[in-house]
């Protein structure tokens, strides 16, 4: 007979945590939040200290039921929602409904879910911490006050279906202000020299770095009076410099980091990150070991690593790599961002045992891959550094000095097992090794091609998910729990469209952030909104008051929401007519904004609901067929691809963007793809690859 209830947020959760606990506990789920605000108000007194109306949510009347006769049957109740604001803020309310006292005990956390980690945290439940409570109370009014006032503004002056928010409205300012920027850049000329040069049967590059104080070319003028000078001299070594470099493994993931790096390296959306991270957390079954959660909660900005676990890995990598390889003493990776509440540990395996081939047949393809970036991130961080033997030499040729770089892995160390990704392709490269021959100052070394090139300076590049994620991070604004659901919220909203997996503003998006510059600048102020996420802190922290916090700002909001009612112009806008004829009642199409940016709509609606894609021909002929003509699609997942536009006649298709120039070996067509080093083109029928184009960023 049970004499405890456990309650938990999710079904894998309950299942996992049912068999580490046995039959004297009824574990069950709560479906996480069981109140809310209500939807169709907006549920806050502000004038009674800004005290929440919160009202059961809709569908869960069944397993409130549940819980309350599970209660009935036991003598003791344990809470044990996640270890974060969110799930004490799930227990307090499960408090309230299940009538449990203030000072009761019932509150469990744990950081992983194994065995071990759920056992321990029974041994010393605790009572609910309210200033944890009223941090998210705090967050979840202050979401609410902006949504639910400047929401029906907006529909008012704008268009139905808007909405505002603190953290949404400032991640659509910094794409709209990313987008100016590009819509301003004026490009600027500059060259490059690069020399192919040879020691004996070695031939190495060197590229430009100065002649007398000049250490950039800007005009073709410039390059032509170096070829000159060039013409007439040898090269000869000027200078070597050989040096022993260290490079230090990257700390383990916290939720932002892994939500960029799964972007980089896996092609995973953040959301999607962070519901295979749940699933990992939560527990898989692997056979004879049972349910077992293989890694730690994911919703962590703490790189901090528990004793155990570093303990652990020390093992592990000593046994598997030699003491090489373990650091002479072990690694600390102590709270570097300021803003970090540093309340759990860092992303990582629950056991670093349990290698990834190892459990891959437990595993679906997604879980696997994102356990291995998480497991090998893990287990680097604690190894030694990594030793690299670098050598520079300057070889002038009459007054100008060439620069060659070329380094090589002395020692690998924690590179055997994991190396950091970056946004830049070209910063990626260099983690291959470049050699260059045995070199000794006075030698002459043979000219063999000369070759300048003309660039031009490029715009900032922008946003992809991770580095936004990353910007957001840095400026202090949102907090782990909030960069998933922020970045889906900005697109199902229509402010922001994806192309080419980077964030556009929309018409609407440009629209709505102009009418909030101008009437709630606070609310976009990266300051402010940053500031306001540590005063939550402190809260949490017990610090402040979470009422005094929300008086301070709603004292200014209130004034500001006053002027724009009256002031604010209504904005009529007027959809963009196309050539396009509907088919079935002879109306023309209509541009529409969707989810996945825009498509045609026909005028004629609500009479007539028809809708077709916008076809955007790439002007190459269909290699499949060879009548067609390559048209850009969609997925229903929103992902763009390419097919042939006689389509279901041919089915042809290809994720890779065409270009628009046939194969020169066998006259098929050529695709852009892209690894760590850069983009290249591809043909799709012959072996035929050109070099990798020069990357956009300039270094």
């Amino acid at each position: 007979m049970a004499d405890s209830l456990v309650i938990v947020e999710s079904p894998a959760k309950a299942k996992t945590i049912s068999k580490y606990l046995g039959s004297k506990y009824i574990v069950k789920a709560s479906m996480g939040h069981i109140r809310d605000l209500p939807k169709s108000q907006i549920g806050v007194e502000v004038k009674k200290n800004f005290e929440p109306k919160y009202i059961t949510i809709r569908g869960k009347g069944s397993i409130l039921k549940e819980l309350k006769d599970a209660r009935k049957k036991v003598k003791k109740v344990y809470l044990a929602a996640d270890p974060d604001r969110e799930g004490e803020a799930i227990a307090w309310h499960l408090a309230h409904y299940l009538e449990l006292s203030d000072q009761e005990d019932c509150r469990v956390v744990f950081n992983e879910i194994t065995k071990q980690a759920v056992k321990d945290a029974f041994k010393t439940p605790r009572k609910i911490n309210k200033d944890l409570v009223n941090a998210q109370q705090a967050r979840r009014i202050l979401d609410r006050l902006v949504g639910y006032k400047i929401s029906p503004l907006l529909w008012k002056k704008v268009k139905k279906g808007l909405s505002a928010g603190r953290v949404q409205s400032v991640a659509v300012k910094l794409i709209y202000d990313r987008e100016n920027e590009i819509k301003a850049f004026v490009p600027e000329e500059y060259w490059s020299i690069t020399a192919k040069l040879a020691a004996g049967k070695a031939e190495f590059e060197a590229k430009f770095f100065s002649s007398g104080e000049k250490k950039e070319l800007k005009t073709e003028a410039e390059v032509n009076e170096i070829l000159a000078a060039l013409n007439k001299s040898e090269f000869v070594v000027s200078e070597v410099r050989e040096k022993e470099r260290q490079r230090n493994p990257s700390p383990p993931f916290i939720t932002s980091s892994l939500q960029q790096e799964a972007a980089r390296k896996l092609n995973f959306r953040a959301a999607k990150t962070m519901s295979v991270a749940q699933q990992l957390y939560e527990g898989i079954d692997l056979g004879s070991e049972g349910t077992v959660g293989l890694i730690t909660y994911m919703r962590t900005d703490s790189t901090r690593i528990s004793p155990v676990a570093q303990e652990e890995a020390r093992e592990y990598i000593l046994q598997k790599y030699g003491e090489a390889y373990y650091p002479e003493t072990p690694r600390s990776y102590l709270k570097k961002n300021a803003n970090a509440q540093d309340a759990h540990e860092a992303i990582r395996p629950s056991s670093v045992l349990r290698e990834p081939d190892q459990i891959k047949e437990y595993l679906s393809r997604d879980q696997l891959r994102l356990y291995k970036l998480i497991w090998e991130r893990f287990v680097a961080s604690q190894m030694a550094s990594a030793v690299m033997d670098t050598m520079t030499v300057d070889l002038t040729a009459g007054p100008v000095v060439f620069r060659a770089v070329g380094s090589k892995i002395k020692f690998p160390g924690f590179m055997k097992v994991y190396v950091e990704g970056s946004d830049d392709a070209a910063a990626d490269s260099g983690d291959e090794e470049k050699l260059l021959p045995p070199l000794k100052q006075g030698d002459h070394v043979i000219k063999k091609q000369i070759d300048p090139k003309q660039h031009f300076t490029q715009p900032p590049p922008r946003y992809t998910e991770a580095r936004l994620v990353k910007a957001l991070e840095e400026m202090g604004i949102g907090r782990p729990s909030t960069y998933a659901p922020t970045l889906e919220t900005i697109q199902k909203r229509g402010y922001v469209a994806i192309e080419d997996k980077k964030f556009v503003p929309t018409e609407l998006g440009e629209l709505v952030i102009q009418q909030m510059i101008e009437f709630f600048p606070e609310i976009l102020d990266v300051e402010f909104t940053a500031q306001m996420e540590e005063d939550l802190d402190h809260i949490e922290e017990g610090k402040e008051d979470w009422v005094q916090v929300l008086s301070e700002f709603y004292e200014s909001f209130e004034k500001r929401l006053e002027v724009a009612e009256e002031e604010m112009e209504k904005v009529e806008i007027q959809d963009e007519v196309s050539d396009d004829i509907c088919e079935k009642c002879g109306n023309h199409f209509v541009y529409k904004m969707g989810r996945f940016g825009k498509f045609l709509a026909c005028s004629g609606f609500p009479d007539c609901r028809n809708t077709k894609p916008i076809v955007k021909n790439t002007g190459v002929t269909c290699p499949g067929c060879h009548k067609g003509q390559i048209i850009e699609r969609r997925s229903k997942k929103g992902r763009i691809f390419y097919g042939c536009d006689r389509y279901p006649d041919c089915e042809f298709v290809s994720w890779d963007k065409p270009v628009d120039r046939p194969c020169p070996k066998c006259g098929s067509m050529l695709v852009e793809k892209r690894n760590k080093s850069g983009t290249f083109i591809q043909c799709v029928a012959c072996d035929y690859r050109e070099e990798a184009k020069e990357e956009q960023d300039r270094d």
